[in-house]
């Protein structure tokens, strides 16, 4: 006595159908799709941002009947370093659209929010210390705009390690 009853074979399938030529097949990507890559072009706009808004006024005020701007690149060391790690994230990006990774010891998002806690850090110190031989001057935008693209590396940073799980 058989356990279990006999079953119908299944009937053959008819060939598959043929593939678009010249196109290869669409990769699926885990997730949302829209959200797909957002660590990555966020880092990039905001290393950008970044390194420009140490050319903006970070200070400015009047003295004499004259507006003085002063400029983020002029309020010392920090202003100078902000450009650098902007200018570093635009490099890393540019490394991995090149083709080259780093180590896997060495995630790159690490690196991303690591620049981006450094940048903000930096801003915080130059948003509440103002230099010395600008007393006269207050808060100027660009400060702010240095902030927010510091504050944006941090979350890129974030993204793109939530991106690599």
């Amino acid at each position: 006595m058989p356990i279990l009853p006999p079953v119908q074979t299944p009937e053959p399938l008819g060939p598959p159908p043929p593939e678009p030529e010249g196109y290869p097949a669409p990769k699926t990507l885990p997730g949302n799709p829209l959200f797909w890559g957002l660590g990555e072009r966020l880092a990039w706009v905001s290393g950008l941002v970044l390194a420009l808004s140490s050319f903006t006024g970070w200070y400015s005020g009047t003295g004499e009947g004259v507006t003085v701007s002063v400029l983020g690149w002029h309020t010392g060391t920090i202003g100078k370093l902000v450009f650098f790690i902007g200018l570093a994230i635009l490099v890393l990006a540019a490394l991995r659209e090149s083709g080259i990774d780093l180590p896997a010891t060495v995630p790159e998002s690490l690196i991303v929010i690591a620049l981006g806690s450094l940048a903000t850090i930096f801003a915080l110190i130059r948003l509440i210390s103002i230099p010395d031989e600008f007393f006269f001057a207050g808060r100027a935008v660009g400060i702010w705009i240095t902030l927010a693209a510091a504050i944006g590396l941090i979350v890129a940073g974030l993204l793109e390690a939530s991106e690599e799980l």
